[in-house]
């Protein structure tokens, strides 16, 4: 019995240890933000690929996006641990690893720095100096204006959207090794697209923020009137500056097309929710700003003009 009862151990034992092992792999995933990397990641190539002239070079390519995935993981993570304590007060990130206690906040500090640092040397080297500047001030930026912000002023939104709006910029100089007045197109289409979107996000977690002592909606806004006319105003903007591409000779009439149906579907989801501001409304707009930017930025690499 004991010979049989200790052969049931052993075999379970490795078990536990793969499990505890996949969770803590997990948990450093979580840190670093992996739903927002998708985007940064899908605007960067976006940059680079309009940007693009002659012969694609995959191995450039593949570093600028690795480069740039880095950093922003570095960024995620060292942007939760900063706000670990404001995480703990707030349903929605009361489970993330470091303020559920699952990760140390140290081993979060190097790791995310590690990442940080390898994804600014990487893009330094492999692919240009200005790609890895643009990175890197976009990491220092994020972490140390707009976060520390975000318990002061509700501007903090629009002061992290400038760096926010970078990725198609790193992707734009690794393509060209310089910026140029048709890269401001991919930056505003970003720069504006994320009123509506974190706006929303806002919204629909403003007990949660209040909670936290982040100030993320203007303080006298209690009913939502004046952040529903912001999201509706920044949407309409986007809308005009979308349609600039095909105008200056960009992209051609089908990403026109795509890009008026895509912009008029994620207005009318921002004027359901400024005529009623539920948190169910603030969500379908969240939903339609995560479908929105990466096609119509998919629209406009499939539907470039060649140069």
């Amino acid at each position: 019995m004991s010979m049989a009862v200790g052969k049931r151990n052993q075999s379970i034992a490795p078990r536990n240890l793969t499990g505890i092992l996949l969770g803590r792999l997990r948990d450093y995933w979580v840190l670093t933000k992996p739903e927002v990397n998708f985007l940064v990641v899908m605007s960067t190539l976006a940059g680079y690929y309009v940007a693009l002239r002659g012969p694609l070079d995959i191995s450039l390519l593949l570093n600028t996006l690795l480069g740039t995935l880095l950093v922003a993981s570095g960024t995620g993570t060292l942007n939760q641990y900063m706000e670990r304590k404001s995480d703990a007060f707030m349903r929605r990130t009361v489970r993330r690893p470091l303020p559920a206690g699952r990760i140390n906040p140290l081993e979060a500090l190097i790791f995310g720095i590690l990442l940080a640092i390898g994804g600014g040397l990487l893009l330094s080297i492999e692919v240009n100096p200005v790609a890895s500047t643009l990175a890197l001030l976009t990491l220092i930026n994020y972490l140390l204006i707009y976060t520390p912000l975000k318990k002061k002023t509700a501007l903090c939104t629009l002061i992290g959207a400038f760096p926010g709006a970078m990725p198609p910029l790193i992707g734009w100089a690794a393509a060209r090794g310089s910026l140029d007045a048709e890269s401001l197109i991919l930056y505003s289409i970003l720069f504006l697209w994320q009123f509506p979107h974190f706006l929303a996000i806002a919204w629909m977690y403003r007990e949660d923020y209040s909670r936290a002592g982040l100030r993320m909606l203007p303080p006298d806004d209690l009913d939502g009137r004046l952040t529903s006319r912001q999201i509706i105003a920044f949407l309409v903007a986007l809308i005009v500056v979308s349609l600039v591409p095909p105008l200056i000779g960009q992209v051609g009439k089908l990403y026109l097309f795509g890009a008026v149906v895509l912009g008029s579907y994620f207005l009318l989801h921002g004027a359901r929710l400024a005529r009623n501001r539920t948190n169910a409304l603030a969500r379908r707009l969240v939903l339609a700003s995560v479908l929105y930017l990466p096609l119509v930025f998919g629209l406009m690499m499939f539907d470039k003009v060649r140069s």
